[in-house]
C-alpha cells in the first residue's frame, strides 16, 4: 500500500503483513498456498484432549459390560477378527458400532448447536430447545408408524420433519430479524405442539409401530448397527467439511447483520445455507440415535468456556460433543451394573432385579438427567447478575 506522511513525502510500499501468530496459534496452508487456516492454539489443545477422551471411552465400553472382556482379547477380535467367538461378536457386532455412533452423533450435535446458537447469539438456541429436534421426530415417527423402521427412510423423514420445524420457527421469529429471544420463544411454542402432534401419532398407530416409536423417542443407541453408524459417517464426511469451511461467516454474524453486510457477507444466504446445515447435522443424529437432549445446548458453551474464544468454534463444540455423548453412553452401559454392585455390598438393599443387572439404560435419559445438573449448575453460578 502506498501513501504519503506529512513529516517525510512519499512513503515505499509495503507488502500486507499476516496476523501474528506466535503464542496464540498457527497457522496452517493448504493446497500450495491457496486456503490459509488460523489455527487458535489452546482450542486445538481442547479439540484434542476432547477427542482423546471420546477414543477412551470407546475402548473403555468395548471392554465392559456383560460380557467383560480384556483388553487383549479386544484387540485380537479389532484387528484380527480372532480369539473367543463371543469375543468378537461382542467387539465387532455389538459394542463397536454403538460407542462409534455415540461419537459420531455427539459431534454432529455440538456442530448443530454451535451452528444455531452462533447465529441466534443465544445460549439457548440449541435444536432440542427451539423445536428442530421435535420437528425430526415428528418426521421420523410419520416413516415409523407409515412405512416402517428402515432406516434410510426414517432419516429422510427426520432430516425432512427437522427442516419444516425449522421453517416454521424462523419465519415467525424472524421479523424485523432474527432475535435470540424471540427465537428460543418461538421455538418452545413449536416444541409443545410437536409433542402433542407426536404423542396423537403413537395413539393413532399400530402396537408394534408405536412401539418402536416409543423407544426411539426416549434416545437410544441399543441395538443399533453397523448401517446406522455408516449412514452417520456419510452425513458428517459431507456436513462437517461445509462446516467448517462456513465457520468464518458464523464469526460475522454474530457481530449483527448490518455490521456483517457492510464486511461483504451475504447475510441472507448465509443464513439460509448455516440452517439447512444445522438441520441435517441434528436431522441425521436423531434419525440414528433418537431426540437426545442437552448434547447441542451444552457442547458449545463448554467449549466455549474451555477453550476462551471469542464466538463459537464449531470444531470444538463438535469435539466435546463427541466426548460427552460417548461418556453418556459408557454411563448408561454401566449404569444397571452399577445399582446392582451398590446393592450387593450394602447387603441388605436391592437395587436392581436380578433380570436387569445386564440392562442398558438409553442414553437419552443419561444426557436429560446431566442436562438438568448443567442447567441447575449455569443458574448457579448466574445467580444475581441479571444474565439467567
Amino acid at each position: 500500500m502506498t501513501g504519503t506522511d506529512t513529516r517525510t513525502g512519499p512513503v515505499a510500499a509495503v507488502p500486507p503483513r499476516e496476523l501474528p501468530v506466535g503464542a496464540a496459534g498457527w497457522r496452517v496452508r493448504l493446497w500450495s498456498g491457496r486456503l490459509s487456516l488460523r489455527l487458535h492454539r489452546r482450542t486445538t489443545v481442547v479439540c484434542a484432549l476432547a477427542l482423546l477422551c471420546a477414543a477412551l471411552t470407546l475402548l473403555v465400553s468395548l471392554c465392559v459390560g456383560a460380557y467383560p472382556i480384556a483388553p487383549g482379547e479386544v484387540a485380537r477380535a479389532l484387528f484380527y477378527g480372532t480369539g473367543d467367538r463371543l469375543a468378537v461378536h461382542f467387539v465387532n457386532q455389538e459394542r463397536l458400532p454403538q460407542a462409534l455412533l455415540a461419537i459420531l452423533a455427539g459431534g454432529a450435535l455440538g456442530v448443530s448447536g454451535a451452528v444455531f446458537q452462533s447465529i441466534s447469539r443465544n445460549p439457548l438456541a440449541s435444536p432440542d430447545v427451539i423445536g428442530f429436534n421435535s420437528g425430526a421426530a415428528t418426521g421420523a415417527i410419520l416413516v415409523i408408524v407409515t412405512l416402517g423402521s428402515g432406516a434410510g427412510a426414517v432419516a429422510t423423514g427426520a432430516v425432512c420433519g427437522g427442516l419444516g420445524a425449522a421453517f416454521v420457527v424462523f419465519l415467525l421469529a424472524s421479523r424485523d430479524g432474527v432475535h435470540g429471544v424471540r427465537l428460543v420463544l418461538v421455538g418452545l411454542g413449536v416444541t409443545a405442539m410437536l409433542g402433542s402432534v407426536n404423542s396423537y401419532l403413537l395413539t393413532r398407530s399400530h402396537l408394534n409401530n408405536a412401539q418402536s416409536a416409543h423407544v426411539w423417542l426416549v434416545g437410544t443407541l441399543n441395538g443399533r448397527g453397523w448401517s446406522s453408524v455408516r449412514m452417520m459417517a456419510l452425513a458428517l464426511l459431507v456436513l462437517l467439511p461445509a462446516a467448517l469451511l462456513l465457520g468464518r461467516l458464523l464469526r460475522m454474524l454474530e457481530l449483527g447483520d448490518e455490521l456483517a453486510s457492510g464486511l461483504g457477507v451475504p447475510v441472507d444466504r448465509a443464513r439460509i445455507a448455516l440452517i439447512v446445515l444445522g438441520v441435517g447435522l441434528c436431522g441425521v443424529a436423531v434419525a440414528s440415535a433418537g431426540p437426545i437432549p442437552f448434547v447441542a445446548l451444552a457442547a458449545p458453551q463448554i467449549a466455549a468456556m474451555l477453550t476462551r474464544a471469542p464466538g463459537v468454534s464449531v470444531l470444538s463444540a463438535g469435539a466435546v460433543g463427541a466426548a460427552l455423548l460417548g461418556a453418556a453412553h459408557l454411563v448408561s452401559g454401566q449404569f444397571f451394573t452399577a445399582l446392582a454392585w451398590v446393592g450387593d455390598r450394602v447387603g441388605w438393599l436391592t437395587l436392581v432385579d436380578e433380570s436387569q443387572r445386564n440392562n442398558q439404560l438409553p442414553v437419552g435419559v443419561t444426557t436429560a438427567v446431566l442436562g438438568g445438573v448443567y442447567l441447575a449448575w449455569v443458574l448457579f453460578r448466574r445467580r444475581g447478575t441479571g444474565r439467567a
